[in-house]
C-alpha cells in the first residue's frame, strides 16, 4: 500500500537535499570585493584634467542608485532596525534561522499565516541572483538552493560584509535602490545621520516597498515598540506621509557642479568617470568671471553668455561654460554650441582681426547708431 509522505519525512528530505546542495563548490557566489567593484551607480562623473570632480550627471533613469555606502557610514540605528525587522537572530545563525524556518513550516502545515523565515543572508543571495529574481523562481528546489547558497555565503563573507552589501543592493521604495538613495530621497540626509524614527520607517519599507504610508507607519511603530522606542509612534503617520510623498530631495553632496553642459555632451554610461581636458580652477574662474560681467550689464538686460577657453598651442579646451546658470531664463541651453546668425558668428573673428591689424583695441568705442543700407533691392535697416 502506498503511503503519503508525512511532514517530518518532508523535513528530513529537505535537510538531506540541503546538505547535498550546501556541499557543492561556491564558484557561483561572488566575493564581497567583486560585488562592491561591480556595483554601478546611476550617475556618471566628469573629471578635470587633474582628476578633480567637475560634474555628476544621472544617466540611468530606471533606478536611483548613489555611490556605494560603506557600513561605517551607515547609522547604527538603521542597522539595528533592519536586523530587528528582518532577521532577529542574524548574529547567531549560519545563514539559515532554523528556528524561524521550523515555525514557518509548522504554521504552513496547519494553514496558519506566519512570518517569513528568510534571513538577511538569504535575501542577499536573492539580490545577487538577478537572473533568478527576473524569472521569479519560487519552486521548492529553488528555495533549497537559495538556502544552501546562504550557508556558503556566510562561510565566505563576514557578517559586516553581508549587512553592508544588503543595505546597498536592496530596493526601498519605487526607483530607490540602496541606503544612499533612500536616505537622501526620503529624509534629505546621508545614511550616517538617520535616527531611530527614520530608521524604523526605512526598515518597514523592506517587506513592502510601495505600501501606503499609513501601513508603513503602523509597521514602523510596531518595530519601534520592539526596540523600546514607542514614544516615537504618535508622530509617525504624518512623518511617513511627508517622507514618502515622492518629492525629490537628493541633496548636494558638496561636489561642484561646474560643467553641466559639457557633461551632458560627453557622459552616456552609468558609473562612468571620464577625464576631460578642462582645468578645474580655470573652469571655476571662467564661470565667476562671466557672472560678474553679466552683473555689470544688468541694466542693458544682458542675462546670459557662454565662454570657451582654448590652449593656443595644443588646441585643448580648458574651460567650457554653456550659460550663466541661474541668471539665465534658458540655463539648459548650451550657448557654446547653440546656432547663431551669421553676423553674430563672425563678430569674434572680425574683432580679433581688427585687434591683430591694430585697427581697434579692446578700449575702442564703436558707434552703434541706427543705420540704413541700400542693398539694391531696397533698404536694410538692422536693429
Amino acid at each position: 500500500m502506498r503511503r503519503a509522505l508525512t511532514f517530518p519525512a518532508c523535513g528530513l528530505l529537505a535537510l538531506f537535499c540541503l546538505s547535498g546542495l550546501a556541499s557543492q563548490p561556491a564558484a557561483a557566489l561572488p566575493a564581497f570585493a567583486d560585488v562592491r567593484r561591480d556595483y554601478v551607480p546611476s550617475d556618471a562623473t566628469l573629471l578635470a584634467r587633474d582628476g578633480q570632480v567637475l560634474q555628476r550627471l544621472r544617466i540611468d533613469k530606471s533606478v536611483r542608485r548613489l555611490a556605494w555606502t560603506p557600513l561605517a557610514e551607515i547609522s547604527p540605528a538603521l542597522v539595528r532596525a533592519v536586523i530587528v525587522s528582518e532577521d532577529k537572530r542574524f548574529m547567531e545563525h549560519d545563514g539559515v534561522d532554523w528556528r524561524a524556518a521550523g515555525n514557518a513550516a509548522w504554521g504552513n502545515f496547519w494553514g496558519k499565516r506566519t512570518r517569513g523565515a528568510s534571513t538577511l543572508t538569504m535575501q542577499l543571495v536573492g539580490l545577487l541572483d538577478e537572473d533568478g529574481q527576473r524569472r521569479g523562481r519560487r519552486s521548492f528546489l529553488a528555495k533549497l538552493s537559495q538556502t544552501a547558497a546562504a550557508i556558503r555565503l556566510e562561510a565566505a563573507w563576514s557578517k559586516r560584509q553581508i549587512v553592508e552589501a544588503y543595505l546597498n543592493l536592496v530596493p526601498f521604495r519605487g526607483e530607490l535602490q540602496g541606503v544612499g538613495a533612500m536616505s537622501q530621497q526620503l529624509f534629505g540626509k546621508w545614511p550616517h545621520g538617520l535616527d531611530e524614527r527614520e530608521s524604523a520607517l526605512a526598515a518597514a519599507l523592506l517587506r513592502s516597498p510601495n505600501a501606503p504610508s499609513d501601513l508603513v507607519a503602523r509597521r514602523a511603530c510596531n518595530l519601534l515598540r520592539e526596540m523600546a522606542r514607542e514614544g516615537e509612534c504618535p508622530s509617525l503617520p504624518g512623518f511617513a506621509r511627508t517622507a514618502l510623498s515622492g518629492s525629490a530631495r537628493i541633496q548636494d553632496d558638496g561636489t561642484p557642479q561646474r560643467a553641466p553642459h559639457l557633461a551632458r555632451k560627453l557622459l552616456d554610461t552609468p558609473g562612468q568617470a571620464l577625464r576631460s581636458s578642462l582645468d578645474y580652477s580655470l573652469q571655476g574662474f571662467a564661470r565667476e568671471s562671466l557672472r560678474r560681467h553679466l552683473g555689470s550689464l544688468r541694466q542693458q538686460n544682458a542675462e546670459d553668455g557662454a565662454v570657451v577657453v582654448l590652449d593656443n598651442a595644443s588646441g585643448e579646451i580648458l574651460a567650457w561654460i554653456g550659460s550663466s546658470g541661474d541668471l539665465s531664463s534658458a540655463a539648459e541651453v548650451d550657448g557654446v554650441t547653440a546656432l547663431r546668425q551669421a553676423g553674430s558668428t563672425l563678430k569674434p573673428f572680425l574683432y580679433a582681426l581688427a585687434f591683430e591689424t591694430r585697427t581697434l583695441t579692446p578700449a575702442s568705442l564703436i558707434e552703434d547708431a541706427p543705420l540704413t543700407l541700400d542693398t539694391g533691392n531696397g533698404l536694410y535697416a538692422p536693429q
